[in-house]
């Protein structure tokens, strides 16, 4: 259940929390007032898209926070498995930083991406957007509706059917690349062949090429090196007069003249005899070194030429040792492939009708319980429909056998509806007006809502292109729905806002040429009086305040029945 939503600097609002209640959360208010923003900032919330120019005017950041009661195991679950602790009285809170720059999505205080943000709230909150009913227009959308009633048998079987069809495309796709004729076949033969020969005579050592480069280094080198080695042993040996071994002799000689008379001298002599001991060892180092350096100079041809040849095989087959023979391993096996290429194409073709009749098989089971599902829902939903005020309605849901095999089965779903007696059923794109779609879709919210495990649903005016009889009995729904679920739901209709188990009224204020908007929890007589306002518009008089409480008294005691 969404227990609090906060929202900081954005459009206009200032700052608000709102603490939303069990049961039928309504929200009412002038047109323009920011109704749609509140349920806009709670989809910012759960990581829709952000625009800087939500920011309230003059602002540089701006929040907005959810807070949820969820002890759920299954939330629990997804939380750990998203590496988040979930507190422990269960509270989820969803919060998320807006800036001109980057915007900061967070869960229960930690950092997470906007997609971690959507995964979790699919398990919290549903949401029906002022348009969303104009999707059943799209036969796509009825497959997906079908689908998420038909639970986890249905799950279960879509991910094999999903699974096989990946894989036959793949053994398609290999089956097309690898089929070759006589020309072919013989063409891609002498080249591996070539090839694997021309790595294998080369007789390569895997780490060769890094002592080869080290060598080669060091031989290329050789001159500056010795040179340079040379000029180091003239000043730190004893050959030279001013070289660095003399003058740490004579210093020795000079430090030995004077221990006697002071012990803490021989420390210091010590040092200096370890000093001049390691040079000694330094120019002893660097004279072996010397006469190491010469060389044979076919060793250094011979080592550029082996150098060129790892190269020349690097630029054609692979960057290290390793990559050019795990490359010539390849060619061996498909040499070994080609050798009897016949036998290697049946066993494809073999395999590929094997799963070709797995994945028909899947498919007729997953059409199986899309048909089973469908005579299910299609009378709930019809049953639904009559107490949305569609009195002679008639609803069937088609599955029929498509033009080709997807991911989702070779199905076609299409909801049929007719409303008037004596008509055939039809598309619901060729009969529906906006209003009837309003409620097929508020139809469903109720069907699956008795399913889905979510606690919390989201109304952003539902009502569109409804009115009288038909107003109360969507009412009447959404207080049958308010009873399992928490229903937030924004409303122009007095028979709605009548229903309410807790009503807020959400404003526009203007003080000292600031507009903010502003939402508060009204009390019952406040309650009436919005009811009576948006009976009677501008003018609230004795008469429409009475017909307001009226309305809350008759929506009182058909709650009691319900």
């Amino acid at each position: 259940m969404l227990r609090s939503l906060r929202v900081k600097n954005l459009a206009l609002i200032r700052e608000t929390e709102v603490e939303f209640g069990e049961g039928l959360n309504i929200l009412t208010g002038e047109t323009g007032a920011g109704k749609s923003l509140l349920i806009g900032s709670v989809n910012l919330a759960l990581g829709g898209k952000f625009e800087k120019d939500m920011l309230r005017r003059g602002e540089e950041n701006g929040l907005v926070e959810l807070v949820f009661d969820c002890e759920e195991e299954r939330l629990a679950e997804k939380l750990k498995s998203m590496d988040l602790e979930p507190s422990e009285d269960g509270t989820v809170i969803l919060s998320r930083k807006l800036s001109s720059g980057k915007s900061i999505c967070r869960i229960n205080g930690e950092t997470v991406t906007a997609k971690q943000v959507k995964e979790l709230s699919e398990l919290l909150i549903d949401i029906h957007g002022q348009h969303e009913h104009q999707s059943l227009l799209n036969k796509k959308k009825h497959m997906e509706i079908l689908d998420a009633y038909a639970g986890a048998e249905f799950a279960e079987c879509a991910g094999r059917v999903a699974a096989l069809y990946h894989e036959c495309t793949a053994l398609e796709k290999k089956i097309t690349e690898e089929t070759l004729d006589d020309t072919s076949r013989s063409r891609e033969q002498s080249l591996a062949e070539f090839e694997q020969k021309e790595i294998a005579d080369a007789s390569l050592q895997p780490g060769e090429d890094e002592e080869l480069e080290q060598a080669y280094r060091k031989m290329s080198n050789s001159r500056k090196i010795a040179e340079s080695l040379a000029e180091s042993y003239q000043l730190s040996g004893n050959d030279a007069e001013d070289g660095a071994g003399n003058s740490l002799s004579r210093a020795l000689r000079a430090l030995r003249s004077v221990t006697m008379y002071d012990p803490a001298l021989e420390q210091m002599e010590e040092q200096l005899a370890e000093v001049e001991s390691l040079l000694s060892d330094y120019n002893h180092d660097v004279s072996e070194y010397m006469s190491d350096l010469e060389f044979d100079e076919e060793d250094f041809r011979s080592t550029e030429d082996r150098l060129n040849t790892i190269n020349h095989l690097k630029g054609k087959y692979g960057n290290t040792i390793e990559e050019i023979l795990r490359y010539k391993e390849e060619k061996e096996a498909y040499l070994e492939k080609l050798a009897d290429y016949d036998a290697y194409m049946q066993k494809l073709n073999a395999e590929w009708e094997e799963k070709q009749a797995l994945l028909k098989k899947a498919c007729e089971e997953l059409s199986e319980i899309r048909r089973k599902n469908a005579a299910v829902l299609t009378q709930k939903l019809k049953d639904a429909l009559i107490g949305l005020n569609f009195l002679t309605v008639e609803f069937d849901i088609a599955v029929r056998p498509g033009q080709a095999i997807t991911t989702k089965g070779y199905d076609d779903v299409e909801f049929l509806i007719s409303t008037n007696p004596g008509e055939s059923l039809k598309p619901l794109n060729q009969v529906a007006s906006g209003g009837e779609l309003s409620r097929v879709m508020l139809a469903i919210k109720t069907v699956l809502a008795g399913k889905d495990a979510i606690d919390t649903l989201i109304f952003d005016e539902i009502d569109t292109g409804i009115s009288g009889r038909t107003a109360q009995k969507v009412s009447e729904k959404m207080a049958v729905i308010g009873r399992n679920h928490q229903v937030i739901c924004i409303t122009h209709l007095p028979q709605i806002a009548a229903m309410a188990d807790e009503h807020f009224e959400i404003a526009k204020k203007t003080d000292h040429q600031i507009t903010r908007t502003q939402i508060r929890l009204l009390n019952e007589e406040d309650s009436a009086l919005e009811i009576a306002r948006i009976l009677g518009g501008a003018q609230i008089t004795e008469h429409t305040m009475e017909s307001a409480k009226e309305m809350k008294e008759l929506a009182r005691k058909k709650k009691e029945e319900i």
